[in-house]
């Protein structure tokens, strides 16, 4: 894929930065504004408005933008609530707006420019751990939502709540106070530190209806960024690896040169390329988005576990950033749904 010179900025920048600071999301969002990529200039970001319908449910103005920056968030592992706030808690508001007469919802004016300015937003959404389109994890009576939702990102500390409920006439998104005493939170503990996720119970809780909400589309783009994250990941895991395997001296040599070992870097090489390629491409269908959320997870798996085995020892120290790669390659493969179950969209 060839990327323009701002474009090719937008990554230098994002790469400096995070290369320079220990917590970065307040300079990511101040100094860059990765948190406004998506949102519309009406509402105080830098995406372009819509003149017409998506083509398809993955396509959105800024998209590119924010796989560019989730693929060096991916590289340095960065822990910031870029995925669940910038990207799914934004396009699920994207989609209530109507975009046959752009027609956005009163309550958009109020909840995007917070989010565009690194606000932390949350969308609670499904029960079971596969993000089903249609059967989201909260029932509703038009004005209060009732249910628990599982492995929701960065929920603890949210300034906005989300809730995506089941309706007669489809899935509806809803805004809910995260104070409110009928909400409880609980963090999910998981292998990945980095990750976030918790259980949100809603029981009985009041309220404010925003609009139909297009999980499909919602599901699309997550799974486009998060593959440029996990193509991100898997290129510095195996460029670590790489400059290890220089290094590292057995039999008078760094193991690097035996030709048994360049094979097997030459050959993850070639997929860590592809699964960037995949990633880039999934924005163009639903389909492909699903192609890359399944390549992309195996092959950023595959990556890190070659990890641990090339440095040997050393990579199941604590000191050593490998386990982190491993954990965070189990971690996102099963977010949004285990590759296995985004097959079926791929081989329909």
């Amino acid at each position: 894929m060839t990327f323009t010179p701002e474009q090719d900025d937008l990554r230098a920048g994002v790469r400096k930065l995070l290369d320079r600071e220990a917590e970065p999301w307040p300079a990511l969002c101040a100094q860059i504004g990765i948190a406004a990529l998506l949102v519309p200039e009406r509402f105080g970001g830098f995406a372009t408005e819509l003149t017409t319908p998506p083509a398809h449910s993955g396509q959105a103005p800024g998209l590119t933008e924010a796989q560019i920056v989730a693929e060096e968030l991916g590289r340095h592992l960065a822990d910031v609530p870029f995925l669940g706030s910038s990207v799914l808690a934004v396009t699920s508001l994207l989609t209530t707006i109507d975009t046959s007469t752009n027609t956005a919802p009163d309550a958009l004016s109020r909840l995007l420019p917070p989010l565009a300015t690194g606000s932390a937003g949350a969308l609670a959404w499904t029960s079971d751990g596969r993000w089903d389109t249609h059967q989201p994890a909260f029932t509703t009576d038009g004005s209060t939502v009732d249910g628990i939702a599982h492995y929701v990102l960065d929920a603890a500390g949210a300034d906005l709540l989300l809730a995506a409920a089941r309706t007669p006439d489809g899935p509806a998104l809803f805004e809910v106070d995260p104070a409110h005493s009928g909400v409880r939170c609980a963090p999910v503990p998981t292998m990945d530190e980095t990750c976030h996720l918790a259980t949100v119970t809603l029981d009985h809780v009041r309220a404010r209806p925003l609009g139909p909400v297009d999980l499909a589309r919602v599901r699309d783009v997550a799974c486009a960024v998060l593959a440029a994250e996990q193509a991100g990941a898997a290129a510095q895991a195996l460029d670590l690896t790489v400059e290890y395997t220089q290094q590292r001296v057995q039999f008078g040599r760094p193991i690097g040169s035996f030709q048994a070992l360049k094979h097997r870097m030459a050959d993850l090489h070639v997929q860590v390329e592809t699964a960037r390629s995949a990633a880039y491409a999934a924005p163009r269908s639903s389909r492909l988005a699903a192609v890359a959320k399944v390549h992309c997870s195996e092959v950023f798996t595959k990556v890190a576990a070659e990890m641990i085995q090339l440095h040997g020892g050393i990579a199941i120290t604590w000191d050593h950033p490998a386990h982190r790669y491993l954990k965070r390659a189990h971690a996102t493969a099963q977010l949004f749904g285990a590759p296995h179950h985004h097959l079926s969209r791929v081989h329909p």
